[in-house]
């Protein structure tokens, strides 16, 4: 412990840590593969099925004379949903506002609910036993055994809390970058309405452009303009795009396209409207952050910029004091 403690054997596990943090900074950006085309890959096989999908209603419909609803959505793994099924928690933890957020971190289909679902039910579990294996076997601690039980409690706590903390920062880094491009997008989309273009033809232009700025935004026009172009309702794709993102800025945007469609009211005026109310907030989301800085630069001001002062500034009369003496 003392050979660990010294002062060479720090000063290198330091210079190893920053050596090794400097070749990851280089490397990772290069080894990062494209998102967008895989995003549209992704994005071009939800096209089809939204397509297949309305089809078969079509023809089913037509043959019966009423409308069929038909699932074309991916089939969750036969263990996991029968883990599920078995334990009846898919009422209890896939409610509506779970299937939003699922959609809000950009997973859609069935078989990552279901997956979500067996995380928050296996978690605790599977976390309780590592655990008390750990504690009890492995680390041999010496603690009372209630102390061990009472952490291991505190670990399966946690690991039920997990995934909703990885779905939650998922989607609000989703969100973050589709609130920054919705803007720009907007303005993209003016013109293109201005120019002639169909609400579906201006959406894909845009997102075909937009990609650069935001991959997730791109994704989400794209998944759009298919669903403006097989759903019956266009109503229901604008609804469903506010529900992917939730995003009040975008949730307003798609309200004014329905009332312009319905009313007949010019859709330039309204989106003109929309951008600059949305580039508004942008300016003042940034304000706020701007805003508070100064209080929270002031403990780390306090714990590492004024002890560096004062050792800059007494340093030299304290040395004069001490070995001027």
């Amino acid at each position: 412990m003392a050979g660990f403690l010294d002062i060479q054997t720090l000063f290198a596990v330091v210079t190893a840590i920053a050596v090794i943090a400097s070749i990851l900074s280089i490397a990772l950006p290069m080894l990062e593969r494209d998102q967008l085309n895989t995003r549209m890959k992704h994005v071009a096989t939800e096209r089809e099925k939204i397509r297949a999908r309305e089809r078969a209603k079509l023809a089913r419909g037509g043959a019966s004379g009423a409308p069929e609803r038909i699932s074309l959505r991916q089939e969750p793994k036969a263990l996991i949903q029968q883990i599920v099924d078995r334990f009846n928690m898919r009422d209890a933890f896939a409610d509506q506002t779970t299937r939003n957020r699922l959609k809000q971190a950009g997973f859609r289909t069935e078989a990552h609910l279901m997956t979500f679902t067996f995380a928050r039910i296996a978690g605790p579990f599977i976390g309780l036993v590592v655990a008390l294996l750990y504690l009890f076997v492995i680390a041999k601690l010496e603690h009372p055994p209630f102390m061990k039980i009472f952490m291991a409690l505190c670990f399966a706590y946690a690991c039920y809390y997990a995934p909703i903390l990885y779905l939650k920062n998922l989607a609000d880094k989703r969100q973050a970058s589709i609130t920054r491009a919705w803007p720009d997008a907007l303005d993209l989309f003016l013109i293109c309405v201005e120019s002639g273009m169909t609400a579906e033809t201006g959406f894909q232009k845009v997102a075909s452009e937009i990609g650069t700025a935001s991959v997730e935004l791109a994704e989400e026009l794209t998944l759009l303009t298919a669903e403006l172009s097989y759903l019956q309702e266009r109503r229901a794709a604008y609804e469903n795009l506010s529900n992917r993102t939730g995003l009040e800025g975008v949730r307003a945007v798609m309200t004014s396209l329905i009332q312009a469609e319905r009313y007949g009211t010019p859709l330039g005026d309204a989106i003109r409207v929309m951008a600059e109310e949305n580039r508004a907030m942008r300016m003042n989301a940034a304000e706020k952050k701007a805003a508070a800085l100064p209080p929270k630069l002031t403990v780390p001001m306090i714990l590492f910029f004024l002890p560096s002062i004062f050792v800059v500034v007494l340093g030299p009369a304290a040395i004069n004091f001490w070995w001027g003496n």
